[in-house]
């Protein structure tokens, strides 16, 4: 019989014991190892637990593909070699029964089953399978391309012109990298895989939602990030930060919803709240360009994103003049012809190498 006062075993001695129950019986299904199986689950109530987590961990193991099949073999090779080599006399009983694990069941589980004797205790490899990504490519399109992507979760990007993603699935988390560029999000909703977009100081995390993220950092003036909300809700955050008030200056981290934006520097130090333009999150899906209020030197700058314009700006006065409008960056000729019109500027010499110059 039980006895309820009995010290419990160690977690490592119970996992020892159930996976050399679990072996067994996977070996040796007659009446008489059954009934000492019952002798031994009825020893101490923890050990019911104990094989039922290797019963779990077996379940997990045989989903395992043929291509994690063999990195964790590789994997378990290595790590027994470096242990075989230092001396632990206090596990070389239990590091011998480990090595005729091989022995006992299934080529794959084996190796999926790494072992580690480090303090006692142990860990399965299929942890660090479950960290590699079943689903990795990068994306980019060149001045003046558009890019629709399809993900296999069945999210979708629309990239804009000189725009470069790196994208990487995995079993518990779903992430995407945007190193340059601009881009609109629709993700779909899967609350047991967050979704991440990492551009610069931020990272913006959803479920499901439509939102866009530019990261400009090749364009003078415009190097940071921002995120537009279209449907649904992100969180925006600084690395490691916590979450502030909505709209407070420098906050770590602000939930925005549909409507909102945020803008924030190369450091992740994000400006306060506000509206999404009445442009939209992304008047370039549209073959638009929107400027509000912004240096010449930096509308050149987003022009020449798409495509080579001819137009250059010498004196640092002329580039400070600031501009607002929209513009089709595919048609730059209305642009120039704007420009004396909505500036106290003026076009000096030929395309392709026209400078803007002061008026007077």
């Amino acid at each position: 019989m039980t006895d309820p006062h009995r010290a419990a075993p160690s977690s490592s001695d119970l996992d020892t014991e159930a996976l050399a129950w679990f072996a067994r019986l996977d070996r040796e299904r007659g009446v008489e190892q059954n009934a000492e199986f019952q002798a031994w689950l009825a020893g101490h109530p923890s050990r019911q637990a104990a094989f039922a987590r290797w019963q779990a961990d077996w379940q997990r193991l045989d989903q395992l593909p043929a291509a994690g099949v063999a990195q964790l073999r590789r994997q378990l090779a290595a790590e027994q070699a470096q242990a075989d080599r230092k001396p632990a006399p206090a596990h070389t009983g239990r590091r011998a029964w480990l090595q005729g694990w091989s022995a006992l069941v299934p080529q794959a589980a084996v190796a999926a089953v790494v072992v580690l004797m480090a303090g006692g205790g142990s860990y399965l490899a299929w942890d660090h399978w479950q960290q590699q990504p079943v689903f990795v490519q990068n994306f980019s399109t060149e001045r003046g391309q558009q890019l629709d992507v399809q993900l296999p979760d069945g999210s979708r990007l629309r990239l804009d012109t000189a725009t470069r993603v790196e994208v990487a699935l995995y079993r518990q988390r779903r992430e995407v990298r945007l190193p340059e560029g601009q881009a609109v999000f629709q993700v779909q909703g899967d609350a047991a895989r967050p979704f991440d977009v990492l551009a610069g100081g931020v990272k913006v995390t959803v479920v499901g939602t439509r939102f866009s993220v530019r990261h400009t950092a090749s364009v003078p003036g415009d190097n940071g990030v921002r995120v537009a909300v279209e449907e649904g809700r992100v969180r925006v955050a600084a690395a490691g930060g916590a979450v502030s008030p909505p709209g407070q200056p420098g906050a770590a981290a602000v939930v925005l919803i549909a409507g909102q934006q945020v803008a924030a520097d190369a450091a992740g130090r994000m400006a306060p709240v506000g509206p999404v333009a009445t442009a939209g999150v992304a008047p370039w899906r549209d073959g638009r360009i929107t400027f509000d209020d912004v240096p010449l030197a930096q509308a050149l700058a987003e022009f020449e994103r798409y495509g080579p314009t001819g137009l250059m700006v010498r004196d640092a006065a002329v580039g400070a003049l600031r501009m607002t409008g929209t513009f089709d960056p595919r048609r730059l000729e209305n642009f120039r012809q704007a420009l004396p019109k909505v500036l106290p500027v003026r076009l000096q010499g030929e395309a392709p190498h026209t400078e803007i110059v002061g008026a007077h």
